[in-house]
Formats: C-alpha cells, structure tokens, sequence
C-alpha cells in the first residue's frame, strides 16, 4: 500500500482543516489507517486511527471532541477533520496503514505517507 497525504496548510487559530490520505492498491479496506503528527523537537504521536471497517475510531486525549477520522473505502482514501485548531497543532501530519489492529504505536505501522505540513498562528 502506498499512501500520500494531503490537505495540510497555514491556518489561523480556530479554523479547520481537512487533511486526505489516498491509498493505493486494491486492499486499502483491510488495513487500519492512523494518522500521526510531530512538531519540531518532538516525538511522533498518535492523533487517531480507524479500524478497517470504519465503526470503531480512536482519538488522543488531546484532539478529542475538535478531530474526526472516516475512510471512504471504495476511493481508498481516509481523511482527518480539524475543526477549533490550536497553536499546538502545528506539526507535519502523518497518515500510516497498518495490516493489524489499530494501535497508538507508531511502530505497529507498517507504511507510511510523505507527510503534511499544518500550521495554526494566532
């Protein structure tokens, strides 16, 4: 599976965001898609992730309640609303599959997207 990320962008406090992660290959609805960010000087984090049949989803404690992850599997393509972003959001947003259960570990990934750059200013 190869995945591009997209949707990323300068922003003011308060605005939203809507970032897509299209997939390639005919299996994209058997993985559990996640999406990741880091900041400059920081470690990757678990945002949120979605099972492969896209009832069951998860959020870290930080985007809960301003975050939405779905998947459209017939355009294999998952996608990440940001709605109330703050300064702390700022960050390269990152969406992996993985062929395994959902996981807020990075390590549990198996492929990656190249990335996209969020950026929320005051």
């Amino acid at each position: 599976v190869q995945l591009q990320a997209s949707g990323g962008g300068l922003v003011q406090t308060g605005d939203s965001l809507r970032l897509s992660c299209a997939a390639s290959g005919r299996t994209f609805s058997s993985y559990a898609i996640a999406w990741f960010r880091q900041a400059p000087g920081k470690e990757r984090e678990f945002v949120s992730a979605i099972k492969w049949g896209g009832g069951s989803t998860y959020y870290a404690d930080s985007v809960k309640g301003r975050f939405t992850i779905s998947r459209d599997n017939a355009k294999n393509t998952a996608y990440l609303q940001m709605n109330n972003l703050k300064l702390e959001d700022t960050a390269v947003y990152y969406c992996a599959a993985s062929r395994s259960s959902v996981s807020g570990n990075y390590l549990s990934y198996d492929y990656w997207g190249q990335g996209t750059q969020v950026t929320v200013s005051s």
